[in-house]
């Protein structure tokens, strides 16, 4: 299965590894990417069904299939240690790796994402999650109403170049592999079964970043992560949204480059 792969330094055994979540691509750390790769070895991808990676019918388009995918990515890349840098539904995958690969995870970044312990779903999710609403919603998406919906929703107005990027990879694969995704995911607890007896995670440096204004995933979560991570610093960030990256690079890269330099010097 071909997948587009960024490696800024492939000699090296150790990665932070940027894993985008819905609706991707790996553009979403076009400009965060840059700014780790100058002191430590940067690998982003995008994931099935994402952006320029094919987008196969009979891929496994749970949370375990992506895991399974991402690890063995890294295998292939030759990641022995990972410091995972995890956004959205990459938080998922990325951290269902991290459970059945402990010794193999240097540090960890939620950006708006984590354990999800109590979480409902959001409007858009359940529609997608309920059969033939979730097609009928998926085939009648356009650039102009998800602009529009995205602005209504944030605390920030979103790039029309965000939704266009968005857009130009929403074939009929990506909107099938979303569908796939949140059906197998509909009972949460059941798709990412819950963090507990996972000692590595007790002094695992970790960071969370979380905009603020988070329509989909309440900053309420962001606090509830040192129960999983004791030794995570948050980092709440007032009137940002769910990808607050774009909503004001800055704000992000400024806690993020810190704690990763430290991460990637020890």
């Amino acid at each position: 299965m071909r997948c587009a792969i960024h490696d800024s330094d492939p000699a090296r055994r150790e990665a932070v590894v940027f894993v985008h979540g819905n609706p991707g691509p790996m553009d979403d750390w076009e400009e965060l990417a840059p700014v780790v790769a100058k002191f430590a070895r940067v690998v982003a991808m995008d994931m099935p069904g994402y952006g320029r990676a094919d987008h196969p019918r009979d891929f496994d388009y749970t949370i375990s299939g992506y895991a399974k995918y991402l690890g063995a990515l890294l295998d292939r890349l030759a990641v022995d240690r990972a410091h995972l840098v995890l956004h959205d539904f990459g938080g998922a995958w990325g951290l269902r790796w991290a459970i059945d690969h402990p010794s193999r995870i240097a540090s960890l970044t939620l950006i708006n994402t984590g354990i999800m312990e109590g979480y409902r779903w959001h409007s858009f999710a359940r529609i997608w999650q309920t059969p033939i609403l979730g097609e009928l919603a998926q085939l009648t998406t356009t650039a102009w109403g998800t602009h529009r919906a995205l602005n209504r929703m944030s605390p920030k107005p979103m790039p029309r170049s965000f939704v266009d990027r968005i857009m130009k990879y929403a074939d009929w694969g990506h909107k099938r592999a979303v569908l796939k995704l949140y059906r197998a995911s509909k009972n949460l607890p059941q798709a990412f079964p819950e963090f507990t007896g996972h000692t590595f995670a007790e002094t695992l440096p970790t960071c969370v970043l979380w905009g603020a204004g988070d329509p989909f995933v309440s900053v309420d979560f962001a606090e509830k992560q040192k129960k999983f991570f004791p030794l995570a610093e948050v980092h709440v960030l007032q009137g940002l949204g769910h990808w607050p990256f774009i909503d004001d690079l800055q704000a992000v890269q400024r806690p993020l480059e810190a704690f990763l330099r430290r991460q990637a010097k020890g």
